[in-house]
């Protein structure tokens, strides 16, 4: 009698599976250790159906997304072919319709791949001058900020985060390319990187758009835009802040996300001391290409 609801446990549990993840063993009776085991699988499950649904949402979102620019390339392809009056000039215009899709696809390729080696973590640390790495990358952004009319104000104190350096730089180049290219004109994005103790900060803030409050965690998921607009949009491939969110996990880094008074976004990267202060920092490399 006193093991039956822990057989009524085992046998429930075993009966869920991915099809049913949103059953729960719901066990009645007195608050006891059984009752807490049976609560904590129900967690569990929670957490579980939680996780594959996120899953089934990025699938159906990134084939939507891939499947976009072939979609497009195709039809202009399809398009030329059946034009009787087409010459060699509407062979080239097209050519250079289909290589800008293969572009955007290429684009969003890889910031899926960024995403997914963020999201796996990273086998080694290293220590990584922040401030050099963000130096780098302001400079190759300055042409970009000006055509957009923004101003970059930028101070650079020496910082040292213990990690993977090109995930790093991605993380950087995401912020600074989504505090450029979701600004005013006439506005400006402020970068600043300095030690808190033995923690080194990476904060940034642009003059963008209001962002309400109740959006920023939904911004934080893959493919998640400020409009409604899909692939092609110039608010970008939805995915920069949710890269930065996965590599910031992956060094065990705190992501602070909230919105500006009057517009624009203020984010603050804390990471942890590094194991080893004592060893050189990785000196920068190529350049590895972003894309938000």
């Amino acid at each position: 009698r006193v093991l039956r609801p822990l057989r009524t446990i085992t046998a429930a549990t075993r009966q869920i599976s991915e099809a049913n993840l949103h059953e729960r063993l719901e066990l009645p009776g007195p608050r006891d250790e059984l009752r807490t085991l049976a609560d904590t699988i129900d967690g569990l499950l929670e957490r579980l159906q939680s996780a594959f649904d996120a899953q089934r949402r990025f699938v159906a979102n990134a084939s939507h997304e891939l499947r976009t620019p072939l979609t497009a390339a195709q039809a202009l392809l399809e398009m030329a072919m059946s034009d009787p009056n087409a010459d060699l000039d509407t062979f080239r215009v097209v050519c250079a319709q289909v290589l800008e899709e293969s572009a955007q696809q290429e684009q969003l390729i890889d910031a899926l791949l960024a995403l997914a080696q963020g999201q796996r973590g990273i086998d080694r640390r290293e220590p990584v001058d922040l401030a050099a790495l963000a130096g780098d990358i302001v400079t190759r952004r300055e042409l970009d900020a000006a055509a957009h009319g923004v101003a970059l104000d930028v101070a650079l104190d020496p910082a040292v985060a213990a990690g993977d350096r090109r995930l790093l730089e991605r993380l950087i180049c995401n912020l600074v390319d989504n505090a450029i290219r979701h600004n005013r004109h006439g506005g400006t994005v402020e970068l600043r990187i300095d030690a808190a103790g033995e923690c080194s900060v990476l904060s940034i803030a642009n003059t963008g758009p209001v962002v309400p409050a109740e959006e920023v965690e939904r911004l934080l998921q893959p493919f998640q835009r400020m409009t409604t607009a899909r692939t092609g949009s110039r608010d970008g491939l939805g995915l920069g802040l949710s890269i930065v969110a996965a590599i910031a996990a992956a060094h065990d880094a705190t992501l602070d996300v909230h919105p500006r008074d009057g517009g624009g976004l203020a984010i603050a990267v804390r990471f942890p001391p590094a194991p080893d202060g004592s060893r050189e920092p990785v000196p920068a490399g190529e350049p590895e290409p972003a894309f938000a």
